[in-house]
């Protein structure tokens, strides 16, 4: 497995210092994004003749350091934050979360015609937390590399396009006097319904500290309803149907979904060095990239290509809907 291992190892590298530069924080271009771009490129040009050598290292990165990294995930989060947001804050990021997936889930099957799994794959990056919630929930839908790819590569698209899009609105509003919104307020709208962790905190600092830092939060909280999410989707997936006679499918347990809480549940506690907890995000975060450069290496561009114009119809919805409907939730839940 070694070849393999350092091959998406030196593609994770090169993504975590490209995602270093001014330009790419300046546009909300994460590590994992850069990653998975990388690895498309290297996918479909050199890495055919590679895989045989390689194939082996790039299939553990995918699926058991990409567990991994979700558990380690958890380290972003305390159960502080959660109170930090009130009740108030965790009703409205559990309410847009549970809109959008469902919506998602409803429109992909039964509007675009899609997979299931492609559809909640989609449904998972716009309620959640983008590219990450997609691996982490790849793995109890059991989608394809090309699924997981469409689905990532709405999350960028749409994401990128919220975060110029937000602060933008916001200014004028501030100009035209729309509608009463302050900088808290537009902290705890950006943090329920934007896609990316990165794509919040640009959206977030566009205003002010104080949006950032409550964006942030905000984001977390909805972060850590991963782990609820994913065990209720192996639960709700497993149930019998009519196709199936009767039969219940045997329920997949993420586990590391479960681990992914306990790990914010010690790290609430404290009990963790702040330098211990800085040293383990930073490999977090390079396991998670390297998961990312195994599922581009994996992709081939001729698959998502035939995944057609129907996913990003299913994405364009989710990301109105998480501007109107969720500002709506916002404004009602507040």
């Amino acid at each position: 497995m070694l070849p393999g291992l350092l091959l998406c190892a030196g593609i994770a590298w090169i993504a975590l210092n490209v995602s270093q530069h001014a330009w790419a924080q300046q546009h909300g271009l994460s590590a994992l994004t850069i990653s998975i771009l990388l690895g498309m490129v290297l996918g479909n040009t050199a890495y055919p003749s590679m895989a045989i050598w390689a194939g082996p290292g790039v299939g553990f990165t995918k699926q058991r350091l990409l567990r991994l990294g979700i558990i380690l995930y958890g380290l972003k989060i305390t159960f502080q934050d959660v109170a930090d947001v009130g009740w108030s804050g965790i009703a409205i990021d559990a309410a847009v979360l549970t809109s959008t997936f469902v919506l998602a889930w409803w429109m992909g099957t039964r509007v675009f015609g899609l997979d299931r799994s492609m559809a909640l794959l989609i449904g998972a990056g716009s309620s959640i937390c983008g590219a990450a919630a997609v691996m982490a929930t790849e793995p109890v839908v059991r989608g394809r590399s090309q699924d997981v790819a469409v689905a990532i590569s709405t999350v960028v698209v749409f994401g990128t396009i919220a975060m110029f899009l937000y602060p933008t609105i916001y200014k004028l509003n501030l100009i035209y006097n729309w509608i009463t919104l302050d900088a808290h307020g537009y902290g705890v709208f950006v943090g329920s319904t934007l896609h990316e962790v990165a794509q919040v905190v640009v959206a977030g600092r566009s205003i002010s500290p104080e949006a950032a830092n409550t964006a942030v939060i905000a984001k977390m909280v909805r972060v850590m309803m991963l782990a609820p999410l994913l065990i209720t989707l192996s639960a709700v997936i497993a149930r019998p149907s009519d196709s199936s006679g009767g039969k219940i499918k045997t329920v997949v347990i993420p586990w590391f979904a479960v681990l992914f809480i306990v790990m914010a549940g010690i790290h609430s506690t404290g009990l963790i060095p702040k330098q211990a907890v800085d040293v383990a995000l930073e490999v977090d975060t390079f396991l998670l990239a390297m998961a990312m450069a195994a599922l581009g290496l994996t992709t081939h561009v001729s698959a998502v290509k035939r995944a057609g114009v129907r996913p990003l119809l299913l994405a364009a919805v989710l990301f109105v809907w998480l501007m109107v409907g969720g500002f709506v939730i916002n404004r009602i839940l507040a």
